[in-house]
């Protein structure tokens, strides 16, 4: 099976209620642990790569990995996702570059320049097979090269959402309902709340057009306390509960973002395997668990979050 565009994938995922895993990737044991899961789990899924990804690990050498995850998981489909493109010619190179799925990411300008810059890189993206995210709502957080401030931050706008898409053409729509990036999404003794009221009008206003949630991941204590055991200082970290985007999985939201889980997962098995052999130093011996514990992490995401097990 050859990389494929979300087109279908959200389709059934909109229509059987649960939501595709867009996981984050940077190396070649990320790659590795979120294909085998899937693949076990009968799962499809989005494999994205930031601005950050392609500055650190070069674009090439992650398609690369990504296409031969397709070959070593033949029975999955597996979209490349370009995951918060700056601008057009970044949109443009990962489209010239294998990828079958772009974001742009116009969220912080004014909603006709945000519009005009969509609509760009859309004409682009169809002249040449590729799908396109857009997004309306700007999330709160720091990730990669994604730093907004809380007072920055605002939930979409339902009335907008037509007239958005209507003009811009896109492929699906990622909005603000009180995700957040990064690994501190909330202060400590609040309590998270999504704006289901904002993505059930949302829905109802664009039906069966597939939405996008960003800065989902839940933080797992888990994770945090061993981090904080072995050397680390994470205080405070809190994610998004995982029953609240189980919930949002069986709306419209067809595709969930999870990176941070996935960073926490392995700094914190390898800091606890440090601690444990202080003599090793060849990193496929530490590696090789942290590339379990990723597995192991995106296995309960289908499952438990997602709802995408068996839905190839």
């Amino acid at each position: 099976m050859a990389l494929v565009t979300t087109t279908e994938m959200f389709k059934k995922a909109y229509d059987g209620g649960y939501a595709i895993g867009a996981f984050n990737v940077n190396n070649m044991e990320i790659v590795q642990g979120i294909t085998e899961a899937c693949q076990e789990l009968k799962s499809p899924v989005v494999l994205q790569v930031s601005k950050g990804a392609r500055a650190y690990a070069n674009h090439n050498y992650l398609v690369k990995m990504v296409q031969a995850a397709v070959e070593n998981c033949p029975d999955i489909p597996i979209a490349l996702h370009l995951d918060h493109g700056p601008d057009f010619e970044t949109c443009k190179a990962c489209i010239d570059g294998g990828f079958t799925s772009v974001m742009i990411d116009g969220s912080s300008l004014p909603f006709d320049e945000n519009v005009e810059l969509a609509k760009k890189v859309v004409d682009y993206a169809h002249a040449h097979g590729v799908v396109v995210e857009a997004e309306l709502g700007t999330l709160a957080g720091v990730e990669d090269d994604v730093n907004v401030s809380a007072e920055d931050s605002s939930y979409t706008r339902p009335e907008e959402v037509e007239e958005f898409v209507d003009r811009t053409g896109c492929d699906s729509l990622a909005i603000a309902i009180g995700t957040s990036h990064g690994a501190y999404k909330f202060k400590p003794g609040t309590k998270p709340q999504l704006r289901f009221d904002v993505l059930e009008e949302v829905s109802k206003r664009l039906p069966g057009f597939p939405i996008v949630l960003h800065g989902s991941s839940s933080v797992p204590q888990e994770f945090v306390q061993k981090i904080n055991a072995h050397g680390g200082a994470m205080p405070d970290a809190i994610g998004i509960p995982e029953e609240m985007l189980r919930e949002a999985a069986k709306m419209a939201v067809c595709k969930i973002n999870i990176d941070s889980d996935i960073r926490l997962a392995i700094t914190a098995t390898i800091r606890e395997y440090f601690d444990a052999h202080p003599d090793h130093f060849d990193p496929r011996q530490y590696l090789k668990p942290a590339r379990q514990a990723v597995k192991d992490m995106v296995a309960h995401k289908i499952v438990n979050v997602l709802g995408s097990d068996g839905k190839i």
